[in-house]
């Protein structure tokens, strides 16, 4: 039997308080009240009232640990050691469409380094968590990441390009590329968590993506090296929060990722 630690304990506590809202907002969705925050990123009622929730529940068990979180950004705190990185609706798109694929995503830094991850889908009722050491697990149940070791046999997630982007264009031109090197199309789910948790799950064997903010793939870092995976950004270097991109793989397929994307 698993045994879950304190961080994951107040973690899933979090997840399953917002997501007792937010299961009663997708089933009213014509109702929300949706304002626009900029090109192709829609923000809504229940948006703010999730990360509202996991504030407070986070604030409530460490009240001294600052918070980064995709609405209010940066809650600053006493300690300089932890770090909460929040993203309370991931798929923001689908919700406002209906579209039950959407997530919540939290994870824990300790120095700089994610050391816990929860991506909670709650439609689906699938609880993806992970912590440094102690392995990834889907509703209890352990994940591996898949063992597909050529990339012509994958199936591979992505993401974007957002309207006005400034690498619309090149992000059009990877989407080719990679097209043209699988036998399956590719997918676009629309949620980068739960795409990232999919790799870790061996639902699919790699992802990759521009123009994401660090709480969109905090969780799911920690998520797939826990279950055998890699993760880098594009360059296949560690410089997530600068380069806004990621890429992740079952770790087989990764140098002919890699290779196509440069």
């Amino acid at each position: 039997m698993r045994l879950t630690s304190a961080n994951i304990n107040v973690m899933v506590k979090a997840c399953q308080k917002a997501s007792k809202n937010l299961i009663r907002d997708f089933g009213e969705v014509e109702k929300l009240q949706v304002s626009l925050k900029g090109p192709g990123d829609f923000v809504s009622a229940a948006d703010k009232k999730a990360e509202k929730i996991l504030i407070e529940e986070l604030q409530k068990a460490r009240p001294d640990y600052p918070i980064l979180s995709e609405e209010v950004g940066l809650i600053k705190n006493k300690s300089e050691e932890f770090k909460w990185i929040i993203d309370p609706i991931d798929g923001t798109t689908n919700f406002l469409h209906g579209i039950p694929h959407f997530c919540i995503s939290l994870a824990l830094e300790k120095n700089g380094e994610v050391i816990c991850g929860i991506i909670f889908d709650p439609i689906k009722n699938e609880l993806f968590s992970a912590e440094k050491g102690n392995g990834s697990y889907l509703n209890n149940q352990r994940m591996r990441v898949s063992s597909r070791s050529k990339l012509e046999d994958s199936i591979i997630f992505t993401g974007g390009p957002k309207r006005g982007a400034t690498d619309y264009d090149l992000s059009l031109e990877e989407y080719n590329k990679f097209s043209l090197a699988l036998k399956a199309p590719i997918r676009k789910m629309g949620s980068a968590a739960l795409d990232m948790a999919y790799v870790a799950a061996g639902r699919c064997d790699g992802f990759w993506q521009r123009n994401l903010n660090y709480w969109d793939i905090a969780a799911g870092i920690i998520l797939i090296r826990e279950a055998g995976g890699y993760v880098a950004d594009i360059e296949g270097n560690q410089n997530f929060l600068n380069n806004k991109t990621v890429l992740a793989t079952n770790s087989k397929i990764s140098e002919e990722m890699i290779k196509l994307l440069k």
